[in-house]
């Protein structure tokens, strides 16, 4: 087993502190996490885990007028001497920011004079946290190495994303990509539907397993009926789904007499999967079939069970309709599961196995939820965002991004109980106006990758029963959020 220890500042901020417990090894050529094993001693922190080979650290931290993102550290080696923590995930940093620049300015990406200067600041703000200072101002200047790191990419990512949309619109003054939002289960008010016409192109229609069949064989249709008459109506592009989400709450609760029992549970959801595709295929071509599958705790089921059901699920569909759209969903890109338990599949391998199998995918559905846990992602930053999703994009497969963040740490009755707010933060924490600027910022780098076909708000209303809490640009007393009007602006100035 593979152990690595960490030297700690003196002076912990609390954050860290009450965050260490998330702090895992990573690696791999999908740079997943691995499942980790800590130990806390005063002013020391041990990783071991039982992969025999190198990696990097994961681990959060407060970062200057970011928030508290989830760092990471450089590659690093076993040693028996300690590593200082802040001047690691420094190292990291600078050494993502300094190779992102280069790839990208390869690509032809043009920096300014002075974002060429931020990055030499940066290096040099490095140099002097290693530069045989004293452990104390060695972890004052790495903090100033990491924060300094982390504003130079978001200026990076800033100017990818700007040249990047430049250059496509070259190409198309109005791109055909989509902007769509989840549904709830009414119809949006006339004062709520133009604003939500205004932002977004598209819509999805909720057709969750769980509430349409509530009761073994009985299907309540007049919610979605309702809702595609609406979305016609106002002529928005129409997708649906998920359709199955391998959650407990969202599931069915009569399914749970046939826990361990694969053949029947297939049957039931493949018997659903057809009905639906069958009465909307006339008006739906999209469909979400699946969500989470890759990161499911629910029936007993297996990693294979899980794998084999999205196959079936796909193929139910196809057997209705074989020019239909089909999208798989992936849930925690990053894998932050894999650190908890033994996992054969990583997200990436999950998705890549389904492709190779021979799965035809229209497209993979990417779900960025931060600061939501257990089923959201962790806080990062936007380059941390722009890999990741790189790393998809080398499936070959487009992609779909749903995305989401919390607009209140606050309890949410309307949301699913097993899902609570926590899990680093954007900006200032979970309040409106960083809800507006994490929408901002996220939605206009996943739209200007060429790869994605769309991205889908991951609901509209708070005063419906939803999936993930506070995350709709509509609030609980029907007040539309600051993140709407941002969403709305990037529709205006990028698509149709």
């Amino acid at each position: 087993m593979g152990t690595m220890t960490f030297q700690l500042p003196d002076s912990l901020p609390a954050d860290a502190a009450r965050e260490l417990k998330r702090t895992c090894m990573a690696g791999g050529p999908d740079n997943m996490p691995w499942p980790t094993q800590l130990r806390l001693a005063p002013g020391q922190l041990s990783v071991s885990r039982v992969v025999d080979e190198s990696g990097y650290l994961v681990v959060p931290w407060p970062i200057d007028d970011r928030g508290l993102m989830m760092c990471t550290s450089a590659t690093l080696i076993e040693r028996p001497r300690p590593y200082n923590l802040l001047v690691e995930l420094a190292r990291g940093k600078v050494n993502q920011v300094r190779c992102q620049a280069f790839d990208w300015r390869a690509g032809g990406l043009i920096l300014s004079p002075e974002l060429e200067q931020r990055i030499r600041d940066v290096g040099l703000a490095f140099a002097h946290a290693v530069a045989g200072v004293p452990p104390e101002e060695a972890d004052q200047q790495a903090q100033i190495a990491l924060d300094l790191a982390y504003q130079t990419a978001r200026q990076l990512v800033s100017t990818y994303v700007a040249q990047v949309f430049q250059i496509r619109h070259q190409r198309q003054a109005q791109l055909d990509s989509t902007l769509a939002c989840r549904l709830g289960k009414s119809v949006p008010s006339a004062d709520l539907a133009t604003p939500l016409i205004a932002a977004f192109n598209g819509v999805c229609l909720p057709i969750s397993w769980g509430h349409i069949e509530s009761e073994e064989a009985t299907y309540r249709w007049q919610e979605c009926d309702a809702l595609a008459d609406w979305a016609s109506k106002q002529k928005l592009e129409l997708s649906a789904g998920p359709l199955v989400d391998f959650s407990s709450a969202q599931l069915p609760a009569w399914l749970w007499q046939w826990e361990r029992d694969l053949t029947g549970i297939a049957s039931f959801m493949c018997k659903f999967v057809e009905t639906a595709v069958r009465r909307y295929r006339n008006r739906i071509r999209c469909w979400q079939l699946t969500a989470a599958s890759n990161c499911a705790n629910v029936l007993s089921l297996s990693e294979d069970d899980l794998l084999g059901l999205t196959y079936r699920l796909a193929e139910s569909a196809r057997h209705v309709d074989s020019s239909l759209e089909l999208v798989v969903g992936i849930a925690q890109p990053w894998g932050e599961y894999l650190a908890l338990s033994e996992c054969v599949h990583s997200p990436f391998i999950f998705a890549d196995t389904l492709i190779r199998a021979g799965l035809n995918l229209s497209a993979l559905d990417i779900e960025l939820v931060m600061g939501v846990t257990p089923r959201g992602s962790y806080c990062r930053d936007l380059l941390e965002v722009s890999r990741m999703l790189d790393l998809y994009a080398l499936l070959g497969v487009p992609l779909r991004v749903t995305l989401g963040y919390p607009s209140s740490a606050d309890a949410d009755a309307d949301a699913d109980p097993d899902l609570r707010v926590e899990g680093g933060r954007w900006g200032n924490g979970f309040t409106n106006e960083a809800q507006a600027a994490w929408a901002a910022e996220v939605t206009a780098l996943v739209l200007c990758k060429p790869y994605v076909q769309g991205v889908q708000w991951v609901h509209f209303r708070d005063a419906e029963p939803h999936q993930f809490p506070h995350c709709g640009v509509v609030d609980g007393r029907d007040q539309v959020k600051p993140a709407l009007q941002k969403l709305r602006e990037l529709r205006e100035t990028h698509l149709k």
